[in-house]
């Protein structure tokens, strides 16, 4: 029988990630799950479409949109998502670094929640040299992910928290020719041949598939995301856009110069209100490549 009475988001993101865990698990497609609100219930079909049978309401609705294709990600579907936080100039810090905070809460509790869908959240070296972060699900309910350093010389140091702080595993990411070996107690040092310059977004997600990790949130810093979107890595964009302007700074997205416009990229977008901030979650067919 069909749920008729309302649902609200914490129910469907109670769903959600129960959806995810089902998923890592291994259990087939379709199925569903049972929500909160009495009869409801939240069904994954096939295809990997989350759908709610009921009435959600509309922060429910948004959920479901911007975090579905997350939930049911599988090995035949891998999803990679991108997430900065910026001005309306396009900045997401001082030219010092100073970052904390550009957006709202609002916006910091959908970072979480996309981090707690993720099998693995990835940042590069300047990302946790300037900011420190726990990149844990601390704001929501969820699983911490994975989490995954870019330090192609292998040269951050030992002390910061995702190397030492235990409160999830920890990847370092670095040209196999740097390697020295663990730097912590939750942190595994991975080698990666012929990285010379630049991410090699490809063969970083190639070795997070390996193991297991098929729902990646690139979360940072700008230059990072800029390379996984410059090599047509990205299934999506997000951009939180806060009612600020910085002036100067450190941008957020920077490609190749291009000379006419036909050459820009254009991706499906729609936008979403977070508090005081707007979402716009832009999407790619098949990566941006």
């Amino acid at each position: 029988m069909t749920h008729r009475g309302p649902v609200d988001a914490a129910a469907v993101w109670d769903g959600l990630v129960a959806i995810r865990r089902r998923v890592r698990s291994g259990h087939p497609l379709p199925f569903d799950v049972p929500l909160a609100a009495g009869a409801a219930v939240a069904r994954v079909s096939e295809g990997g479409v989350v759908a709610i049978d009921g009435a959600p309401d509309a922060a429910a609705q948004t959920l479901v949109e911007l975090h579905g294709p997350l939930a049911t990600a599988t090995p035949g579907r891998p999803h990679v998502v991108a997430h900065l936080g910026q001005s309306l100039d396009g900045r997401i810090a001082t030219a010092g670094g100073a970052s904390h905070y550009v957006n709202g809460s609002a916006s910091l509790d959908h970072l979480h929640r996309l981090r707690a869908l993720a099998d693995a959240v990835v940042v590069g070296a300047a990302t946790v040299a300037l900011d420190d972060p726990r990149l844990t699900t601390r704001r929501v309910a969820g699983d911490n992910p994975v989490r995954v350093v870019l330090d192609r010389g292998c040269g951050l140091p030992a002390t910061r928290r995702v190397f030492s702080d235990g409160l999830a595993p920890t990847l370092r990411v670095c040209a196999a020719e740097r390697c020295r070996g663990a730097d912590g107690p939750s942190a595994e040092v991975l080698g990666m041949a012929g990285w010379t310059d630049g991410v090699p977004a490809g063969a970083v997600l190639a070795a997070l598939a390996a193991r297991g990790l098929h729902c990646v949130l690139v979360e940072g810093g700008g230059v990072t995301v800029s390379q996984f979107l410059r090599q047509g890595a990205l299934h999506r964009l997000q951009l939180a856009l806060a009612p600020m302007l910085i002036g100067s700074g450190r941008p957020a997205i920077t490609l190749p110069e291009i000379s006419d416009l036909a050459d820009a990229l254009r991706p499906q977008c729609r936008t979403y209100p977070l508090g005081s901030d707007v979402l716009f979650d832009c999407r790619f067919a098949a990566g941006t490549g």
